[in-house]
């Protein structure tokens, strides 16, 4: 009994697994961000699958790296671009509030900056809170070219809601 406590014990300490990231690669839409991984055994995503998802954003990028919720955005795309949906059918919104609203500043030291841009490009709507930016003293002004100010956060939903968008539950 006393053996089984202490393997018992060994291995509740362990981590369940390392995790292997080796199979996350990035593109075929975005070359330099947004990794994911291929999923054995799932075929393809039906070709005439149709996307409106809204990504919902309040945590700020980590210091010296990119917003993960804005990266989050891009893996989808990626993802599902590479499985067979076609990129004209993937609309895609991020509606950003709180603290992350400073990650759409356009200021030298934004490091989402360039992926915004590049995701911008791609047709990705980046849509920032009012109420957050005027708590925060962001005039449209301040952010990156291409950004947009809705009234709020509550706003924004509702109304790509109406127009077909289900929010992202992460």
């Amino acid at each position: 009994m006393r053996i089984f406590l202490l393997v018992l014990a060994a291995t509740a300490a362990a981590p369940l697994s390392a995790q292997d990231m080796s199979a996350f690669k990035t593109g075929p839409v975005f070359a330099q961000f947004g990794p994911h991984a291929p999923v054995e055994g799932i075929g393809e995503v039906p070709g005439d699958t149709e996307f409106s998802i809204a990504f919902d954003v309040a945590k700020p990028a980590d210091e010296g790296a990119r917003n993960r919720g804005f990266e989050s955005a891009a893996r989808f795309i990626n993802m599902h671009v590479a499985h067979g949906v076609p990129e004209d059918n993937i609309r895609i919104a991020v509606v950003v509030h709180g603290k992350a609203v400073n990650d759409l500043l356009a200021k030298p030291d934004n490091t989402s900056a360039d992926m915004v841009q590049v995701m911008l490009g791609e047709g990705v709507r980046f849509i920032v809170c009012g109420q957050s930016a005027a708590a925060y003293g962001v005039t449209q002004d301040d952010l990156l070219p291409g950004v947009e100010m809705a009234l709020s956060a509550m706003t924004a939903h509702a109304l790509l809601q109406q127009r077909g968008y289900t929010v992202n539950p992460f």
